[in-house]
């Protein structure tokens, strides 16, 4: 593991710690906090200047790599919805406006099942490969139409 962290770049290595940072602050506002507030921290608005299209995709990408990573290697299991409000953090820092979504879906096996995905405009963020299953219960921010 260590062999690989070295051969990143210093870009990329910072851009992990910050993910990694991300997960734990995540980790620890949903653990603590009435899901009414950890809903105004996803909705929070962007106050940073959005990137043109192109350097807007390469960001989403490398927050969704950095996402990823860090979620394989934290030391707890880093759930849909930290990965999705890291992920929220992480764009919001980078001027990318992105919604978090909140779903639910009926399973034979397991009963009630919940996810969490977040996109920005059409773009997939983290956890989409999934959400199609899912019906939408809420948004963050609120979405017109969505529900």
């Amino acid at each position: 593991m260590f062999a690989r962290l070295r051969q990143l770049s210093p870009q990329d290595r910072l851009l992990l710690l910050e993910a990694i940072f991300s997960l734990a602050v995540a980790r620890l506002a949903i653990a603590t906090l009435p899901f009414h507030r950890v809903g105004l921290l996803a909705a929070r608005p962007v106050r940073r200047p959005t990137p043109p299209d192109g350097m807007r995709l390469a960001k989403i990408n490398s927050v969704r790599w950095a996402i990823r990573a860090a979620a394989a290697r934290v030391p707890w299991r880093a759930l849909c919805f930290q990965e999705g409000l890291a992920a929220q953090f992480m764009l919001r820092r980078r001027g990318i406006p992105s919604v978090l979504y909140y779903g639910a879906a009926q399973d034979e096996q397991s009963g009630l099942l919940t996810h969490v995905w977040v996109r920005d405009r059409d773009t997939e963020v983290i956890g989409g490969e999934i959400a199609s299953r899912f019906a939408v219960l809420a948004t963050f921010p609120p979405q017109p139409g969505s529900l």
